[in-house]
């Protein structure tokens, strides 16, 4: 099956973030095309699965369990499977960030 899926049929509501779920479309894996200004970024939560993160444009603070690293365009990082992670933009711009998540279904548990 080859197809293009337009950008807005993945824009999450009131977002600039694009929202694609594998499953659906015939792909093992799922993905968040982030769009965040200075200070944005989610809250710490986990995955049964690996997530991998590329920046594309800006900086991203990315905290994995204890640790915490700074990742800036062209830089990509890994969290490993239950591991409670979350990132910010800690930049003065834009930050552009791909979030691979290596399921096709995402399934996250937000920590409260």
């Amino acid at each position: 099956m080859t197809s293009v899926i337009p950008a807005d049929a993945l824009r999450i509501a009131g977002s600039r973030t694009l929202r694609f779920e594998g499953r659906q479309h015939g792909s093992g894996v799922s993905f968040f095309l982030v769009t965040n200004d200075p200070g944005q970024g989610p809250d710490p939560h986990r995955h049964p699965y690996t997530e991998t993160w590329t920046v594309l444009e800006g900086e991203a603070t990315i905290t994995m369990g204890e640790e915490e690293v700074v990742a800036h365009a062209g830089d990509t990082a890994v969290v490993q499977p239950g591991v409670w992670h979350g990132f910010k933009n800690t930049g003065d711009g834009i930050l552009r960030i791909v979030c691979i998540h290596a399921s096709d279904t995402m399934i996250q548990e937000n920590r409260d």
